[in-house]
């Protein structure tokens, strides 16, 4: 059952949403291939990563993406924000490797590129994070398209070729009336729709939407690749108007999913759950009443809403620690894949 208090784009019968909790993702980018494997794997593709893990704090994918602009001047999505496009080098090089000399032929040298010392690329500064020993930190978040409610390449596109379709709210590039404009690339703030310089069109990620109609070869329906394949399972799918759904309570009732820079005023449809850690610890190695992840930077990405969410977090965690009850943790700790992905709830509308 939809809720009506819910902002989904007009036109559109439901949202389609994914929730990532960032405390349980390890970098292990078994997400990206899985993504890599399914779509990306053609000519003119190679540098592109529609899923991509960055550690943060860090420049990301593409490289400084945050400072690139894009989106909408303001929530009244009446002028939209001058964009640029990335270098080919802010997304790096496609790194070439030996693997069948090396691993099948036994060639006697290292594993790294063949085609030159590599000056950047996708999550180059892996694990580096911010701030001095014994108190430093950083935490993986993995991103795709956001697949927003107010989209901003949409609107930039003068073909009408990127579009928001009716069903269920995905982002996709008609492939035949793209013409490689690229304006959508300039207008998307995270930098996730990519140029095909040999096709010469803009391409995206589609929320695996074949597998969420359950295309495949079993006909059966299928959460998209990248949460299927999480290894901690970290990742949530359903309907964002589904109220009886944990994407609703996590998003609406509860507020502790929270959409990556809001300030963008795109309405992302992919929330995050805010990163907790350990609390620092003082030159003696005792733990001290100071969060470990400042949570300036925790509003940079998530805006001063992220306060409220790790209070509620650490609120509800406390009363299940007392012997109480939570909803919100048992949510969170959720591993029912019904739950987890609930995508055939409006099936029958």
């Amino acid at each position: 059952m939809a809720h009506d208090d819910v902002e989904i784009a007009d036109g559109v019968d439901h949202q389609v949403a994914m929730v990532m909790d960032l405390n349980k993702c390890i970098g292990c980018q078994t997400c990206t291939v899985a993504c890599e494997t399914l779509w990306t794997e053609r000519e003119g593709t190679e540098y592109m990563y529609w899923n991509n893990v960055e550690t943060r704090p860090g420049s990301g994918y593409p490289r400084d993406w945050e400072s690139k602009g894009g989106g909408w001047e303001s929530a009244e999505h009446n002028e939209r924000s001058v964009g640029e496009i990335p270098s080919q080098q802010d997304y790096g090089e496609n790194w070439e490797f030996d693997h069948e000399g090396i691993l099948k032929e036994g060639e006697d040298k290292a594993l790294k590129p063949e085609n030159g010392d590599p000056e950047w690329g996708p999550n180059w500064d892996e694990d580096q994070g911010a701030g001095e020993h014994p108190n430093n930190y950083y935490f993986y978040m993995p991103r795709i398209c956001n697949h927003c409610t107010h989209p901003s390449c949409v609107e930039a596109c003068p073909r009408k070729a990127i579009y928001k379709r009716e069903e269920d709210g995905v982002v996709l590039v008609d492939q035949e009336r793209c013409r490689g404009y690229r304006y959508c690339v300039e207008g998307c703030p995270y930098k996730k729709v990519y140029y095909n310089a040999v096709t010469k069109n803009s391409e995206k990620c589609v929320f695996c939407y074949p597998r969420i109609e359950g295309e495949g070869p079993d006909d059966e329906v299928h959460p998209p690749a990248c949460a299927d394949q999480c290894t901690t399972q970290l990742r949530l799918v359903g309907y964002l108007d589904d109220q009886d759904g944990p994407i609703y309570k996590l998003v609406e009732q509860y507020e502790v999913a929270l959409p990556l820079h809001p300030e963008y005023q795109t309405t992302p449809n992919v929330y995050y759950i805010p990163p907790v850690a350990p609390p620092q610890h003082s030159e003696d190695g005792e733990s001290v009443d100071v969060e470990r992840i400042p949570r300036s930077y925790l509003e940079e990405l998530f805006g001063e809403q992220v306060n409220d969410a790790l209070d509620t977090i650490e609120r509800e965690r406390a009363k299940v620690e007392r012997g109480g009850h939570s909803e919100l943790m048992e949510i969170l700790q959720d591993k029912n894949p019904a739950q987890q992905y609930r995508l055939e709830v409006f099936d029958d509308d």
